[in-house]
């Protein structure tokens, strides 16, 4: 006669447990759940940050070796271009043909930045609580934006995914412009799923106005809007192309270089400054200063960084298929281009990583391929978590991460 499993062994405790962990788990709201995961990764991910910064001991970028409104924390996540994006929030703009400068950041983060500094607190701090906000509720978005495209567990597990990317810190204080971008990009797709275009139009604007993501945003949030009246067997109306509005953030950047410096396509002829190397032309288009870098010996580190920058780019160019049959074409043209674009337009790779963040719809695509796959998922996860905590770390040791 078979034995009846014990209903009291360490199977049954462990299942209970499980089923407590997925009760609490579907008893929260997923847009809160969502929000307390990423606010305990970003505590966790500033923590990190700090000790190592105080271990190595990294010179700070100019302008935050002296008393900081958030002390040592804020230091910590200000490297490198959080420099320029200080200098444009209190300084503004200069330009001067043939060296770097910084109108090759756009103006929306650094005016995030000054709202916050004109209450008193310094840019560098500033900065940090704009990335800091913004990155957060670019998660809670997330979590909405996923909801409309498939179930609520597979938009959670999209989400979680997003929140333990490698690169995801840029959204947990780092003084840069990508956790502002996120929520922008987000936001406006996600109106635009609520019939809410001219708030879509208007987030997009403000995304083409904090970096050059205008073909991206604009054409993603047209075909977009397009292919729903299609889907939806209606006619088109004027108002279906109302985000062909949203180029007016570039435009309004380009008409203020056009002013100001007489060279409204400044902030492209400024990529070929010396040290910045990375002009438009097949040089750059064919990553030789890659190669050369890589080859034939490099110190493996430098080729960990830049085969893993590789890596990541060409891997989400090769899920946008995939986001074209479970998305559909608006986001396959978006993912397409948010990625294609600055992958062209690199010499090296570098900053990839990153770039990836704004293309959103590639982490609903990956969780949608990994759903009936609960170990690869929960490896997924796992891996994602623990290169993040490791680029921290060199983050915060002054690393050049990305």
């Amino acid at each position: 006669m078979p034995q009846v499993p014990s209903q009291n062994g360490p199977g049954a405790q462990h299942g209970a447990e499980e089923a407590n962990l997925v009760r609490w788990t579907v008893a929260m709201p997923p847009a809160r759940a969502a929000v307390i995961i990423a606010t305990t990764v970003a505590v966790i991910c500033s923590a990190i940050a700090l000790c190592s910064s105080l271990q190595f001991a990294p010179v700070p970028v100019a302008g935050a070796e002296g008393r900081l409104d958030g002390g040592a924390l804020a230091r910590a996540w200000a490297r490198w271009d959080s420099g320029w994006y200080a200098s444009i929030a209190m300084e503004g703009y200069t330009y001067a043909p043939g060296s770097q400068a910084p109108v090759a950041f756009f103006p929306g983060y650094p005016l995030a930045i000054r709202t916050f500094a004109s209450m008193g607190m310094d840019p560098f701090t500033a900065g940090f609580l704009v990335s800091l906000v913004c990155g957060i509720f670019a998660c809670r978005l997330f979590m909405r934006w996923a909801a409309t495209q498939t179930d609520p567990k597979t938009a959670f597990a999209a989400t979680l995914m997003l929140i333990f990317y490698p690169f995801a810190f840029y959204l947990y204080g780092a003084v840069y412009s990508d956790a502002l971008l996120l929520m922008l990009v987000i936001g406006a797709f996600l109106c635009l799923e609520r019939d809410q275009r001219l708030p879509a139009t208007l987030l997009g604007a403000a995304a083409t106005f904090t970096r050059p993501v205008a073909p991206a945003v604009v054409l993603g949030l047209l075909v977009r809007q397009l292919e729903r009246r299609r889907q939806k067997g209606e006619r088109l109306q004027w108002k279906d192309f109302l985000p062909l509005l949203a180029i007016g953030g570039i435009g309004g950047y380009m008409l203020h270089l056009r002013m100001r410096f007489g060279d409204p396509l400044a902030f492209i002829h400024v990529q070929s400054a010396p040290g910045w190397d990375q002009g438009p032309g097949w040089y750059t288009w064919l990553k030789i200063t890659w190669f050369h870098i890589l080859f034939p010996k490099v110190a493996p580190l430098v080729a960990f960084r830049l085969v893993g920058h590789a890596v990541v780019a060409l891997g989400a160019l090769a899920l946008v298929p995939a986001t074209y049959r479970r998305l559909g074409l608006g986001y396959a043209v978006y993912t397409a281009l948010a990625v294609g674009l600055p992958t062209l337009a690199s010499k090296d790779f570098m900053g990839l990583g990153r770039y990836v963040l704004s293309a959103f719809p590639l982490f609903l695509t990956l969780a949608l391929l990994l759903r009936e796959k609960t170990r690869w998922f929960a490896g997924w996860l796992v891996l994602s978590g623990l290169l993040l905590a490791i680029l921290v770390v060199a983050w915060g040791a002054g690393g050049y991460v990305a």
